[in-house]
């Protein structure tokens, strides 16, 4: 397991107490409190059930006619989605530390906070699981942005992790209690068929070939599945030196080459040799949050500030990858709130929260325009060559593709 650096990066003006103070006329302020859960806990709960309701936010992942929702930190849910105007929800893999999958041929492979877990689908009703690589993923949940204090007295031993944050009222400390970020987070460890399926333009895990990648705060993981069931950790590749200060949030692939999405801007890597992938140029800009898409030369990234994501102006860029060593910006168009997106024979789709789905004619890089808005609160989208499948607050929504750039509902789970 890696230090919990990018705390430090986000975090340095926050500081860690040690002790609470007893006076009941100081003043109250918010403390993030971890939340500390058993590993072996963890593990042993990990199930297959039947279908399985779900209030959670989460990703969506299609893989042939089954479409899966990643309820974070709950689990996987399962859609047969062979008849898109009437899915059914067919199944339930119980994972409290999922917030990733990939698919390729019988094998899912997710994340359950540290470890990878690989389960057999080809029998959708009799999914198992077949390996268990411990301690393979770095995570680090989020840390709540109202906090003022953070409470290190409350750690992890051995066998356990840090799964949360809850916020806890106390006493402001006084300076003898007071410990900076860096000197507090010194000794901090965390202790603990061939189809591959599409994900959104939130996933954090890609399939090439044999190899499957995931990203962490700073680093490129590679895992060996060339026997599923035998699947290992094969590497991690440094980031450092390219991110300038940001934090590595998306990835996705288009052929050989891995397009990442960071806080600071976009990176590319070269994935030829699949287990040795080589970080070859980026596209920088100001602190946002940032996810990426890809269509042949030209990639498409929304840029969102506000809140911790940065003071960026609100943003889709557009960005020629001819030569992936040196992506140029194509384009700019200002866009209020924008989440994840997906591109497709010309027509790009972005998600922008509470303010709709707004369809773009993308013909022309330099040049977006605006057709359509669809006045559904969405995050992110799935461009299917069938159809558009598109995840918002507690609803899944499926659309057939219209004429004029039009969309026309099909089927909505609701949650």
């Amino acid at each position: 397991m890696k230090t919990l650096k990018y705390l430090i990066a986000c975090f340095t003006i926050v500081f860690f107490v040690s002790c609470d103070n007893d006076d009941s006329n100081s003043e109250k302020v918010q403390f993030a409190v971890p939340t500390i859960k058993s590993l072996s806990q963890i593990r042993a709960n990990v199930s297959v059930t039947g279908a399985k309701a779900t209030s959670s936010d989460g990703k969506i992942y299609v893989s042939e006619n089954y479409l899966f929702y990643i309820a974070q930190e709950e689990g996987v849910h399962i859609y047969n989605n062979q008849n898109p105007a009437s899915p059914v929800n067919t199944a339930f893999i119980n994972l409290e530390g999922v917030h990733d999958i990939a698919i390729k041929g019988n094998y899912l492979y997710a994340d359950n906070f540290v470890d990878l877990l690989v389960f057999d689908i080809s029998n959708i009703n009799n999914i198992t699981l077949v390996q268990t690589v411990e301690n393979s993923i770095s995570f680090f949940p989020t840390y709540p942005s109202e906090a003022e204090y953070y409470d290190y007295t409350v750690n992890p031993v051995e066998g356990e992790i840090i799964t949360g944050f809850k916020l806890k009222l106390k006493n402001r400390p006084n300076e003898s209690q007071v410990i900076f970020a860096n000197d507090a987070l010194a000794g901090f460890e965390s202790s603990a068929g061939n189809n591959i399926g599409t994900g959104g333009s939130y996933a954090k895990f890609q399939i090439n070939n044999n190899a499957l990648y995931t990203i962490d705060s700073y680093q490129l993981n590679v895992f060996n599945i060339t026997n599923p069931e035998n699947t290992f950790f094969d590497k991690s590749v440094s980031m450092n030196i390219w991110i300038n200060g940001g934090i590595f949030e998306t990835l996705f692939i288009q052929k050989e080459t891995l397009f990442v999405g960071a806080t600071s801007g976009m990176y590319t890597v070269d994935a030829s040799d699949e287990f040795n992938p080589n970080f070859v140029g980026g596209f920088s800009h100001a602190t946002a949050c940032d996810p990426v898409v890809v269509a042949g030369n030209t990639a498409y990234i929304t840029v969102r500030g506000g809140s911790t994501c940065g003071a960026i102006e609100d943003q889709v860029n557009v960005i020629d990858v001819t030569d992936i060593a040196n992506p140029t910006l194509l384009s700019t168009t200002l866009l209020a709130q924008p989440y994840g997106l997906g591109i497709r024979n010309g027509v790009l789709y972005v998600c922008c929260g509470s303010n709709g789905l707004k369809v773009f004619n993308a013909a022309n890089s330099s040049n977006l325009t605006l057709q359509n808005t669809y006045n559904e609160n969405v995050k992110d989208v799935i461009p299917l060559n069938s159809h558009l499948i598109v995840v918002g607050t507690n609803k899944i929504i499926q659309y057939n593709y219209g004429a004029n750039f039009t969309l026309v509902p099909i089927s909505e789970i609701s949650f």
